[in-house]
């Protein structure tokens, strides 16, 4: 192997893709492109306007929401109200219902709540509707649907600390209060387009992946064949997670279909199977979910583990870099050896990553588009069976532009490699703003203590305690991983265990008669001080080819070094929280 060939030739490919316009490249969905954002799925309901007092409010409704709602449920907190801008539960699985959609991390960890809910998953990577579903059954199972806003979008949040309390307003009129405030919104709800020349000229059909439009190309979300694209010409932009899973349903029905490609995904074995009951019953005595996760955990942080339980592509990174790092005698093992021994067995994984692409494609010019020249964790790894194999068909055409992306869209198509391409349709696979600013993808801003607002209070960047407590802010809670495990393999992780910690901080507040909760000025600088002592994680490197764990190539400042996790590792982080939780104590936050 030739490392520093590699080496160059991913530096090569990364320079080709990297803009000075970073993540401004991408365009909101205004104007024409605004009826992107309508809920195809649940009709509104008018209701009267909300104007008591609840306990809690969470603004969001997906995971972090349902999480957090279960959990202070379990604490006997019952008065909690769930805001969502979708018409139930779900959050990105409410609006995700393209075809093929399903998650990329192992059902058994991802799901959560399984133990508590009872529920079975049918398959190792559970498809979209079966996990809509489950959104669902957690929602009833806990009583959360019994005093949630749905269709509803927050325009305001501000303290009023002359009652303690967070006035909310919405946009269908509520202005109610909150004795806590927690927030969950998630990184990937508000949809984005490529900024492409002419992109509002197309006078054919579009629409987001994210509001796939099953109208028009036929099928359902539960998988039935799309049978009204059989004489459509019909055009994809983007070959992310989302195109990998698409991609292959649109390949079938489609009469021609071409897939305009700037960087191609890494695409690993996904080998899924059904869910043996038998097998599922015995592991899933008292605690395994959590014993699951803690193992998959560990596998992804290095922490030595007797058994790798899960068994899939993000384990078999860690599987690699720990033999490679164990055949290191113990006086080699510096951190710089060890750095080597993770780049040596990234390079063999991705050498395997592409051999696969030469034994599954017959064109071998497309073979050789396909090829991801970076490394594995420069961007989301994706897992499919089908995906290469779709550009086997003889109407299935990549449409490669070297890094370079589309030219301009037309009134007739899109023009790519010096080429016009008449579509019937356009499919915008380009997925949801990440790197953002927080308020910006909420739509909203807070306003804290003495009229400070969050937005100026992140100017420079991110600082919290734990990634959920934010100094000027009292008693709010927000539910995300940065800032403290950061585990981006499997984010429900992150969501369950914030869930844990703010039900034990409420539940601790009320049983003591405090009003309010608020982190220290010292404790949250403390904590910030040693996130910055770390390396900033392996993920998303500048070295790595544009995308979104890198801010698209760009040096995002402080921002951008604050974008990280606990410098121990996300096994270690859970470790340290559950002791900061069980002691009671709550060091850092200051209540009254």
């Amino acid at each position: 192997m030739d490392k520093e060939a590699i080496r160059l030739k991913y530096r090569e490919e990364r320079d080709k893709r990297l803009r000075p316009d970073g993540n401004d490249q991408y365009v909101r969905l205004t104007g024409r492109f605004s009826r992107y954002l309508d809920d195809p799925y649940t009709p509104r309901t008018e209701r009267e306007p909300k104007t008591d007092d609840v306990t809690v409010a969470f603004i969001g409704g997906g995971f972090a929401g349902l999480l957090t709602g279960a959990r202070l449920k379990e604490a006997g907190v019952e008065d909690v109200r769930i805001v969502e801008k979708g018409g139930d539960f779900g959050g990105t699985w409410y609006w995700n219902r393209y075809p093929g959609a399903q998650c990329d991390t192992a059902s058994y960890v991802y799901m959560p709540l399984l133990e508590e809910t009872g529920h079975m998953p049918t398959e190792k990577y559970a498809h979209a509707p079966e996990i809509l579903e489950h959104c669902r059954r957690i929602g009833k199972h806990f009583g959360l649907y019994d005093d949630a806003l749905f269709h509803t979008e927050v325009t305001g949040l501000e303290w009023d600390g002359s009652r303690s309390r967070w006035i909310v307003t919405t946009d269908r009129g509520d202005a109610f209060t909150a004795r806590f405030l927690a927030m969950g919104i998630g990184p990937l709800h508000v949809p984005k387009l490529p900024g492409i020349p002419g992109i509002e000229d197309f006078r054919g059909h579009s629409f987001h992946t994210s509001r796939w439009d099953y109208d028009y190309t036929g099928g359902d979300p539960s998988g039935a064949p799309l049978d009204r694209l059989g004489d459509k010409r019909v055009g994809v932009i983007g070959t992310g997670a989302t195109a990998v899973q698409c991609v292959p349903h649109l390949a079938r029905a489609c009469g021609e279909l071409h897939v305009f490609q700037r960087t191609p995904s890494s695409v690993d074995v996904r080998d899924n199977r059904p869910t043996d009951p038998e097998w599922f019953a015995s592991i899933a005595t008292p605690g395994w979910q959590r014993r699951w996760l803690e193992n998959f955990t560990a596998m992804q942080t290095g922490v030595l583990a007797d058994e790798d339980l899960v068994m899939d592509g993000w384990t078999d990174i860690a599987r690699r870099v720990r033999t490679r790092i164990a055949e290191l005698p113990p006086e080699e093992r510096t951190l710089e050896r060890m750095l080597a021994a993770f780049e040596d067995s990234d390079f063999e994984k991705m050498a395997e990553i592409r051999d696969r692409v030469d034994a599954v494609v017959e064109d071998p010019e497309t073979a050789r588009a396909l090829k991801a020249w970076y490394r594995q964790l420069c961007k989301r790894p994706c897992f499919h069976d089908e995906y290469l194999q779709a550009f086997n068909r003889p109407n299935t055409h990549l449409v490669d532009t070297d890094g370079k992306g589309v030219e301009r869209i037309t009134a007739k198509g899109v023009v790519a490699a010096g080429r016009e391409y008449d579509l019937d349709c356009l499919i915008y696979a380009s997925g949801f703003e990440v790197g953002t600013e927080f308020t910006r993808r909420a739509g909203y801003d807070l306003v804290g203590r003495g009229g400070v607002r969050l937005s100026e209070r992140w100017a420079d960047g991110m600082r919290t305690l734990h990634g959920i407590h934010v100094h000027g802010f009292p008693n709010v809670f927000i539910v995300q991983p940065t800032q403290g495990a950061n585990l981006v393999s499997n984010i429900p992780h992150n969501l369950t265990e914030s869930g844990r910690t703010i039900a034990a901080i409420v539940r601790h507040a009320l049983d003591h008669g405090h009003r309010e909760v608020e982190v220290t000025a010292e404790a949250e600088d403390a904590w910030v001080e040693l996130l910055l002592t770390g390396t900033g994680g392996l993920l998303g490197g500048a070295d790595c080819t544009p995308g979104y764990y890198n801010n698209e190539g760009q040096d995002a400042g402080l921002l951008g070094r604050l974008f990280v996790g606990y410098p121990h590792g996300a096994t270690a982080f859970f470790d340290y929280i559950d002791r900061w939780r069980a002691s009671g104590t709550f060091e850092g936050l200051a209540f009254r």
